[in-house]
């Protein structure tokens, strides 16, 4: 199913679930057992990642074909313009075509390994923009997009940040999904400043569960988000014992999705890094907490 149809359709949040596509037998064989532990909450979409440098564009086809094929879950390809020509582009979309999928998230995408500049392929596209547009123009694809509640790392500041995503928009995308963020007053601040110069798509907002102190400090570290300076000091004084960095995590990323939803977010996209527990303990106190029926609290 489309998911921009979906999302227009939901009576209540939609919650999705991203992968990446596993490089090793071992790799595959924990993704595998995530889809098996996770694929009977019925997530209504999977997002399946399309590498660094676009280095697993035939496993990323291959991921979402077999998920939705075995799993029969929904399943969105990403998509990037890095190191392809627009023939090549076109050619993984014809495939993605082919193989029936229906959603693409359209991405410009992160400089290939062991490079650190962004270069744009000869031939080919320099923006997520024009990817879009691309794909809008010739294909019949629902388009969804990236965004960023604390501006894109290599944006000049956020009000060009913001033109520039309505430009994707405007070009064809129909729904957007957050980078992370652990401050919801950031999401919710973009939201507002969005509708106001008149992006109108739904906007998923993305939530990594902490699960490893180390991890999330390099993930926030690459992408510009930031980590509450409160968080930070309960997340450290766990570091030394994992089991209680991840029930932590769980605990604040139940709290922050519940508060998301109940201030009216249309759904989480929950960023799993191929494992299942804390996706499936957080989804489950959702659904059973349903913070998106409540009423406002009195003032």
């Amino acid at each position: 199913m489309r998911i921009d149809e979906l999302l227009e359709r939901a009576h209540e949040p939609v919650f999705s679930f991203e992968f990446f596509p596993p490089k090793t037998p071992d790799g595959e064989a924990n993704l595998l057992a995530a889809l098996q532990a996770l694929a009977p909450m019925r997530p209504d979409f999977v997002s399946v990642t399309y590498g660094a440098g676009g280095s697993t564009r035939d496993k990323t086809i291959e991921m979402v074909t077999r998920i939705r094929d075995e799993f029969e879950l929904e399943a969105m390809a990403h998509f990037t313009c890095v190191s392809a020509t627009t023939e090549e582009l076109r050619s993984t979309l014809d495939e993605l075509r082919h193989r029936g999928v229906e959603n693409v998230l359209a991405l410009r995408g992160d400089p290939p390994r062991g490079q650190e500049e962004w270069t744009k392929t000869e031939g080919g596209l320099e923006f997520s923009r024009e990817l879009v547009d691309l794909i809008a123009r010739d294909y019949d694809f629902s388009i969804g997009a990236a965004c960023f509640p604390e501006v894109h790392i290599h944006a000049t500041d956020a009000e060009s940040d913001l033109r520039y995503l309505k430009e994707k928009v405007d070009a064809g995308a129909r729904f957007l999904i957050t980078q992370l963020f652990f401050d919801n007053a950031y999401y919710e601040d973009f939201v507002a400043r969005a509708r106001d110069i008149g992006i109108d798509v739904p906007i998923m907002a993305g939530i990594m569960p902490v699960t490893n102190v180390g991890q999330i400090q390099r993930f926030t570290a690459m992408c510009g988000s930031a980590i509450p300076d409160a968080l930070t000091e309960q997340l450290e004084a766990r570091r030394d014992d994992p089991p209680a960095v991840t029930e932590f995590g769980v605990a604040y990323a139940t709290l922050q999705c519940a508060d998301l939803l109940a201030k009216g977010a249309p759904g989480i996209h929950f960023y799993t890094l191929n494992r299942s527990p804390a996706t499936r303990a957080i989804l489950s106190a959702l659904r059973l907490m349903r913070p998106w029926e409540r009423e406002p609290a009195p003032v």
